[in-house]
């Protein structure tokens, strides 16, 4: 049992189930029965990469995001939680969300696009404990300075807040102040909490093209405050894949994390 419960361990975080049988069995020798006591203590975990299946098309991926998706599609709360947590604190917020969480998470989506939406609980579910990880390996969010702050929102009639979740945090970890706002703000509660911060830089995320609003943006864009002589306006990002096609001459649409936190880097330490 004992050597059956370590072949489990080891395959929950990714490991394929051939090598961690073997593994398991290299872990607990001939040992008389019922003597925990003889069993080693468990060994570090390779961090590579795998092709072991899940029950998720994942393709050529860090073996952490194997052991994610098992966890998810059992439904593991405590597994799940400590290989999020495990990831982000072995590979840093921005590797850890693009080649582990990510892919992890588009291929939940497939998931249930295959299954008749038969696995929406386990996307669901992924998401909530990726959003708490994040939340929790996060520092403090740094105190405002002037010109100096990222004010993230998505535009209204979007709900998809994770993406935006993780910049929040990112930025956070750089000591960059934010003001995160989640979910479908309506368009006059955006243009207030522009006008009440002044911030630096304003990243609305769509996920949807039928959600994405270039008069918004536009609006957003020329907003000015401050003294006659010395007005400023905000840097304005239009994040996610529903600007594909809607975006704004003049205001990046970065593809990426790493490009978004690069922007909003560039901006604040400009102003």
């Amino acid at each position: 049992m004992a050597r059956l419960e370590r072949m489990c361990a080891l395959a929950a975080t990714g490991l394929p189930p051939a090598e961690a049988a073997r593994t398991a069995l290299g872990d607990a020798p001939d040992a008389a029965p019922h003597t925990p006591a003889a069993l080693p203590q468990p060994r570090p975990l390779p961090r590579g990469r795998s092709r072991a299946g899940s029950g998720m098309r994942l393709g050529d991926v860090r073996q952490e995001s194997k052991g994610i998706a098992r966890a998810a599609l059992r439904l593991d709360a405590a597994a799940l939680d400590e290989l999020l947590l495990a990831a982000i604190a072995d590979h840093g917020l921005v590797t850890a969300w693009t080649e582990v969480i990510m892919p992890t998470l588009q291929a939940t989506g497939r998931k249930w696009e295959s299954s008749g939406e038969k696995y929406v609980e386990v996307e669901h579910f992924l998401s909530w404990h990726v959003s708490g990880a994040l939340r929790r390996s996060s520092p403090p969010v740094a105190a405002d300075g002037p010109g100096t702050t990222t004010l993230l929102a998505c535009v209204p009639g979007e709900n998809h807040t994770l993406p935006l979740e993780v910049l929040a945090a990112a930025l956070a970890e750089r000591g960059l102040p934010v003001r995160m706002f989640g979910g479908a703000l309506p368009v006059e509660s955006v243009v207030a909490a522009v006008r009440r911060t002044g911030p630096a830089a304003v990243g609305l995320w769509a996920q949807s093209r039928t959600t994405a609003s270039r008069p918004l943006a536009q609006h957003v864009a020329a907003m000015k405050w401050g003294v006659r002589g010395a007005r400023r306006k905000p840097a304005v990002l239009t994040l996610g894949p529903g600007w594909a096609g809607q975006t704004v001459a003049g205001l990046p649409h970065p593809p990426g994390l790493a490009e978004a936190l690069a922007v909003v880097e560039s901006v604040v330490s400009g102003r």
